[in-house]
């Protein structure tokens, strides 16, 4: 102990020496301090210490003080964070549902190992490495440590086929997999294109300008850029986005902090869709990256804004990469509107919670269902730039058409049924046997959009599967509305798992009301 407690005095006097000298704003007495608390903390407490979970833990907790957004995480959590913004990571290209213990094979992604390997939609991922990873507990973070894993390496897969005896052995070389972020794009009525970005990443620039170039040879002469429930991503990706919007040279954004000096990012040239009839589908989740784009287009009175006003993050953060791998993303700056408005929700520093909670409050408040409940601040007054109309700060983008959330989607009984995993698990058996045959009988997805009916025996499973669980409507129009709701899902979901995510929107937004208005106030454009 006295060897101890020397070490630390020694140590304590080594920090200690020339307390109170500032260096670039830096409070050396104090860093010292959190120094001399570690070391103490580390020496001396009666029971071991985790010395990496303790300087997690101080980290989150000076982080824990400031805005909602400044955030750490672990190195494992940073590569999953970075993943799907980083357009790439490295695998074998499966999209995998779990159905009853075992691994079903949706989709191969084109051109990548397993597809090349063989692997079909609708194949059992039995084993391993000669691993038994079906009937078994497994979470999907070991699933993905085991098909995961760095290019070039190789993994054996025993796969379970419908109508083949036995296991068949694949041997596949893993490589990088792209990760898109654009998850629809088609035409959705005569001259207009549709397309949905779920986030904002690395690739979305390439990817959007892809898209409205597919579009254009279509026949596009309209757009509706979906970006309901876009939580952000890269500022750069933003920018590249509203370029394909935007005259060269308009600004886009601008971001500006205490000791962030201000950064103007104007529109490039070569925008693929500078002219022509624009809309943007927003909701009480899109935010960042995606108000930047939103906002944009907003004062540049370039489109039409349709949907609920949007979450409100005008806080820009600077990844700060730690050497083990962690990172800080430390909120440096806010970002402005081209007309100069800061969207930013107001928020107290270490209340993070209560920032959490603020879809619940906007939900009982009544702003999501009523805009005459939306109380917009009247302090915060900006003019878009060329039509001169007015729009406010200090709390998301307002859109130019409000359109309230459906709170009548579905009934009671239809999510009981949702949240006990029936509906999904009857989807997922229904396609792995009926795969091949819905591929045969429709053309393509339009097709299939437009003839396909559920059969009624897959309805009757479902509700009967309910009641053993002892589930059951209220009366018989609950039940009638919950069918309903059922046949809609279901046709939705054997959409996605037998073609793709951009199937799968052209069957949920039939009910959209956003999207609904969004075609009604383009074909009211024509005339």
């Amino acid at each position: 102990m006295q060897r101890l407690l020397t070490s630390l005095f020694i140590l304590c006097a080594a920090l200690t020496a020339g307390a109170q000298q500032i260096v670039d704003g830096i409070n050396i007495d104090q860093l010292r301090k959190v120094q001399y608390a570690t070391a103490a903390i580390t020496q001396l407490y009666v029971d071991t210490i985790n010395q990496e979970k303790l300087a997690e833990e101080a980290i989150r907790g000076m982080l824990k003080s400031l805005d909602p957004h400044s955030a750490y995480s672990n190195a494992e959590e940073t590569r999953r964070l970075n993943e799907p913004l980083d357009g790439n990571f490295e695998g074998i290209g499966v999209q995998y549902k779990m159905l009853e213990d075992t691994l079903v094979v949706m989709q191969t992604t084109p051109k990548g190992p397993s597809e090349k390997a063989g692997i079909l939609s609708g194949d059992r991922i039995v084993t391993v490495d000669g691993r038994s990873i079906a009937g078994v507990k497994i979470t999907t973070d070991s699933i993905q440590h085991v098909l995961r894993g760095p290019k070039g390496t190789q993994v054996r897969l025993g796969i379970k086929r419908e109508g083949v005896d036995g296991l068949l052995p694949f041997d596949i070389v893993r490589d990088k997999i792209p990760v898109n972020t654009v998850d629809a794009a088609y035409i959705t009525a005569p001259g207009v294109g549709y397309i949905r970005l779920e986030r904002f990443g690395a690739q979305s620039g390439k990817e959007v300008k892809a898209a409205i170039e597919q579009l254009k040879k279509a026949g596009m002469r309209q757009l509706i850029l979906d970006l309901q429930q876009n939580g952000g991503g890269y500022l750069g990706a933003a920018q590249e986005v509203a370029s394909e919007f935007l005259p060269e040279k308009s600004l886009v954004v601008f971001t500006e902090g205490r000791n962030d000096e201000r950064k103007v990012l104007n529109a490039y040239s070569g925008g693929s869709f500078t002219k022509g009839d624009l809309v943007i589908l927003v909701d009480e989740f899109t935010a960042s990256a995606a108000e930047i784009v939103s906002g944009a287009v907003q004062d540049h009175d370039r489109g039409t804004i349709i949907g609920r006003r949007t979450f409100g993050k005008g806080l820009v953060q600077r990844p700060i990469e730690l050497p083990d791998g962690s990172m800080i993303r430390l909120t440096v700056s806010h970002y402005f509107t081209p007309s100069g408005r800061c969207i930013q929700k107001p928020y107290t520093k270490g209340e993070k919670e209560e920032y959490a909670l603020d879809f619940a409050n906007r939900y009982k408040h009544g702003e999501l269902t009523n805009i005459d409940s939306i109380h917009l601040d009247s302090t915060k007054v900006y003019r878009t730039l060329r039509k001169e109309r007015i729009v406010y700060g200090g709390g998301g983008i307002m859109p130019d058409i409000f359109v309230p959330l459906d709170t009548t989607t579905y009934t009671k009984f239809y999510t009981a049924i949702s949240r006990h995993n029936i509906l999904n698990q009857t989807s997922l058996r229904y396609n792995t046997k009926h795969r091949e045959a819905i591929k045969q009988q429709y053309a393509d997805p339009e097709d299939f959009v437009s003839r396909y009916e559920v059969p009624e025996e897959v309805i009757d499973g479902i509700l009967s599967e309910a009641k053993a669980k002892g589930l059951a409507p209220k009366d018989d129009d609950e039940l009638r509305e919950t069918v309903a709701d059922l046949r809609f899902m279901l046709k939705a979901l054997v959409a996605y798992d037998v073609w793709d995510r951009a199937a799968y929107f052209r069957v949920f937004n039939q009910r959209s009301d956003v999207f609904r208005a969004a075609l009604e106030h383009l074909a009211a454009g024509k005339k």
